[in-house]
């Protein structure tokens, strides 16, 4: 396992080798602007089943990813006003929007991608991160990176990288890299608002109060 301390100095430099070793199927552990996330290529069935295989998550359960604009977002959903609003009117990294998956009718007959995080679901989940090392990974790779939290699943997230190995314990043998920023603040996670369907649904409530985001549309309504 190679581990990276970041700092001011080398951010772009962590930022390639992470995004190589994404490009090659890994798995890195990397601070965000919440947790500290595992990221793996969104869009690889492998480096996904890696991911969850770590977290020991259910097969069914979603993962979202972080693009780096609305525009990357929308190579794989399909952007809603609502959805344009709410990444206008609302800071930045602090919800994470649930769009229909590009594809079908709706896309001119594009085909759909249904690899990866849209496997077997219809909807693509992404968030905008405040963060620079996350936007500069992002942008290096080109492409949607899994961003769920680096726990185990039922288990809470911990904020520094020594205490999230020794949660994972022998599944920890299972990172390529690790990008340690050392211990992170405490944040609440975003709030994740579904707007695949005609009426928007909040399903977690989190550093954006709902009544915000009902508000945040009704303003540019």
């Amino acid at each position: 396992m190679e581990v990276i301390r970041l700092d001011e100095t080398n951010l772009d430099s962590s930022a390639a080798r992470a995004a190589a070793v994404l490009r090659a199927g890994g798995v890195v552990l990397y601070p965000t602007d919440t947790f500290y996330g595992l990221g793996a290529d969104a869009l690889s069935d492998k480096a996904v089943a890696k991911v969850k295989n770590i977290k020991r998550r259910d097969e069914g359960k979603p993962i979202h990813a972080i693009v780096s604009d609305l525009g990357m977002a929308a190579r794989y959903a399909e952007l809603t006003d609502d959805a344009r609003l709410l990444a206008e009117r609302l800071p930045q990294g602090q919800v994470t929007f649930i769009l229909s998956a590009k594809g079908g009718s709706a896309s001119g007959g594009k085909k759909k991608v249904s690899t990866g995080i849209m496997r077997g679901i219809r909807t693509f989940g992404f968030r905008i991160p405040d963060n620079d090392f996350c936007l500069a990974l992002v942008r290096e790779f080109s492409r949607p990176v899994t961003a769920t939290s680096a726990n185990l699943s039922g288990r809470s997230p911990e904020r520094s990288v020594e205490k999230i190995l020794a949660q994972f314990g022998t599944a920890a043998e299972s990172l390529d890299l690790v990008i340690d920023a050392g211990e992170l603040p405490a944040k609440q996670p975003s709030t994740v608002v579904d707007l695949s369907e005609a009426t928007p649904v909040i399903i977690r409530e989190g550093a954006i109060s709902a009544a915000d985001v009902w508000n945040a549309i009704r303003v540019g309504a």
